[in-house]
């Protein structure tokens, strides 16, 4: 048996792997006890990255739809049929009649990640969607907005602190989100034995609420009243000590007098939270010695995730952790180029054409995709290319996307499965399995908790026939310039990228070959404070009141106490990462985990009884799921995960025969529903009904 080592692409942890092989087949999957950032951790997802790869549902040849079954085609005809029609469909109806969206996925493939914008430069369009907007959009807009880029992703120095204050997120589960951080459990147990402390406010008593130090429940979209109450207590009671950012920052001196109105009194009322509650996290922030806040989904697919993000900012500003070791840190990654001037991003550059929504990086918020889809005029959506994207399963009122690409006069997909959205493709593109080509984590190093490095080499070679994902870009470009007239753009294998990347980055001779000789990674040292020399805004001060966040204040003032009516929420599962995992057997065995957890309190008010069928009801959808008693969830509260509801749809079987039951959380959620500041989806907190079924 032959042992390889490789980064794990399955989720934000990135862990590292020791995978042995026999006979071309893999034999076994273990964490890396040597890799540099994960220490052996693993977690069952990375095990079932042999079933991901054997797989005989995923595609392994291109395939044309033929009424409702797909047959296999030649590349060369995948590529032609592809290009011709995109370029038609352009020529004929302007550039933005061709829309591209591109998924989660498409983070973990660096092939596919450094070269998506050479696509849509190809394409020649504004139409343009991603996951960003169901996901981590305020994270990035706050970023952009106060410290003038959008990558400018602060992480907790959880190694070093001695507070971790967390709303609305699950490392336990998520292992890590917007923060890479492999063996959280391991580091939480370090942050315990040094004397720390971890608080968490959610909704539900997720797995790391019941390891947290302390747990506190909050009523769904109400977190941004509490963080800036607390803020409000740092300033009203003299506990804000900025230190040596003070010069740096911009706004401070208006600061008080903006959030006076937003006291814990005024939080407590709609928040189930007590006013001394609230009072006592801020003071515990005040005086640990090094402490970090972290929000995550919860308080960002919310309505007020930009809020959020501004307040989470706030108090780790305030309290002198913000760019400070054991608080939060930006990591100083091996390629940098994400960091550039450059990439610094944009918003509201332009709006979209139905519903006057801001782009974001030069993408649309993907709630109004079906608009542009359904409604006619110049600039109708007309053609569709999806890549590494679920969206039917993944975006708010899944059922009417799913409607709308029906509709189109041509899509294509760059996938290797048929799913919920790519059913409706005229052609899918399969790439070649993730363990048939090289891998760098481009998007998730720059999000870790140490500066480390490393590169993945291919654990089997690909088959002859097969197409790594930067090449199916280079062949639809090719056939798409040659039906246009135009000129091709550059598709750049990953390796030189990566290469010559490392040569020009900031940590002297590192290159490709320097990280082939090291198959744990190399570790690049702590993270450590930077932010004077890497500030991006106009006035070169880190800018407090950004004006997005000012106009949103009446609409979060506004907020009314909770009534008798349900609020639902997502969940986190370590075996799931939203719709990707639910082909593999052993992730989906054991205990049904799709069903809608409620609290005892809502189940006899409603006559309802542990495991029976319930309906629920949202502006949008009725869907029929069983119910699971819980007082891990609050009273008032709904909870159901992400992801779940495959198997066939209109008679199309899917590929993901193992799903059976569940239902599409995204088919209840609501594409009306929005963070007004971002145009991000709110998928948390949205109002339900739940009754018996007949």
């Amino acid at each position: 048996m032959a042992a390889h080592y490789r980064a794990c692409h399955l989720c934000e942890a990135i862990c590292g792997l020791e995978i042995t092989t026999e006979d071309g087949r893999i034999a076994t999957v273990r964490g890396d006890k040597a890799d540099v950032l994960s220490r052996g951790h693993i977690c069952p997802k990375g095990v079932a990255l042999k079933d991901l790869h054997e797989d005989p549902d995923r595609l392994r040849h291109p395939v044309k739809r033929h009424g409702r079954d797909f047959v296999e085609i030649t590349w060369d005809e995948a590529f032609e049929t592809v290009g011709e029609r995109l370029a038609a469909i352009g020529r004929d109806h302007g550039g933005d009649a061709v829309a591209a969206y591109f998924g989660n996925p498409s983070v973990h493939s660096v092939g596919m990640l450094a070269n998506i914008g050479q696509v849509v430069r190809q394409l020649k369009t504004r139409s343009v969607f991603s996951a960003t907007s169901v996901d981590q959009l305020p994270h990035q807009l706050m970023a952009l907005w106060m410290f003038g880029h959008q990558n400018y992703l602060f992480v907790p120095d959880i190694d070093r602190t001695d507070l971790m204050l967390v709303f609305g997120a699950n490392p336990m589960a998520s292992n890590g989100s917007i923060m890479t951080v492999p063996d959280f459990p391991g580091r939480l147990a370090a942050l315990k034995a040094r004397g720390g402390r971890m608080v968490v406010v959610d909704p539900r008593r997720t797995e790391t609420a019941r390891v947290a130090s302390e747990h506190h429940f909050i009523r769904p979209g109400s977190d941004a009243l509490v963080l800036l109450a607390m803020v409000q207590v740092l300033l009203a009671e003299g506990l804000a000590r900025p230190g040596a950012l003070a010069d740096l920052l911009a706004g401070l001196d208006r600061l008080a007098a903006v959030l006076a109105p937003f006291t814990p009194e005024r939080a407590a009322a709609v928040s189930g939270l007590p006013a001394e509650t609230i009072r006592a996290l801020a003071r515990a922030l005040a005086a640990a010695p090094r402490a970090a806040v972290y929000g995550r989904m919860g308080t960002s697919t919310q309505a007020f995730g930009t809020l959020c993000q501004w307040a989470i900012q706030l108090l780790n500003i305030l309290t002198g952790n913000f760019d400070r070791e054991g608080g939060t840190l930006l990591p100083h990654p091996a390629l940098p180029a994400g960091f550039a001037p450059r990439a610094a991003g944009g918003f509201d550059r332009w709006r979209s054409r139905v519903r006057h929504l801001p782009e974001f990086a030069a993408n649309f918020p993907v709630s109004t995709l079906a608009d542009e889809i359904e409604t006619a005029g110049p600039g109708q959506i007309r053609a569709l290319l999806t890549i590494a994207g679920n969206p039917v399963s993944s975006t708010p009122n899944g059922r009417r996307l799913d409607a709308a690409l029906a509709g189109l006069d041509f899509m294509a997909a760059v996938d290797f499965y048929v799913n919920e959205t790519t059913r409706h493709a005229h052609v899918i593109l399969p790439p070649c399995s993730p363990l048939e080509r090289g891998h760098y984590d481009l998007a998730l190093l720059p999000l870790a908790v140490r500066n480390v490095t490393r590169w993945s080499d291919p654990l089997f070679d690909k088959p002859a026939d097969a197409r790594h994902d930067w090449e199916i870009f280079a062949g639809i470009a090719a056939a798409h310039a040659k039906a246009s007239g135009g000129t091709p753009v550059n598709i750049l294998p990953p390796e030189l990228m990566i290469d010559l990347g490392l040569q020009a980055g900031p940590y002297p001779g590192l290159s490709l070959d320097a990280l082939r000789a090291a198959p744990h990674g190399i570790d690049l040292g702590p993270l450590r404070p930077s932010i004077r020399e890497r500030l991006l805004t106009a006035s070169g001060r880190i800018e407090l009141l950004p004006p997005g966040c000012l106009a949103d204040l009446p609409r979060l003032a506004a907020l009314a106490p909770a009534g008798d009516g349900l609020l639902l929420i997502g969940r986190r599962h370590v075996r799931s990462n939203n719709s990707w995992m639910h082909n593999s057997g052993r992730l989906v065995k054991g205990p049904v985990r799709h069903r809608l957890q409620m609290h005892p309190a809502d189940m006899e008010r409603r006559q309802i009884r542990d495991g029976a069928a319930v309906t629920v009801q949202s502006r949008t959808a009725a869907l029929r799921v069983e119910v699971e008693a819980t007082e891990d969830v609050m009273p008032g509260v709904v909870c159901l995960p992400h992801g779940w509801g495959q198997a066939t749809r209109d008679g199309v079987r899917l590929a993901v025969a193992n799903a059976a039951g569940g239902i599409s959380f995204n088919d209840l959620s609501d594409e009306l529903a929005l963070d007004a500041a971002s145009g991000n989806a709110v998928l948390n907190g949205l109002p339900v009904e739940v009754r018996p079924c007949p």
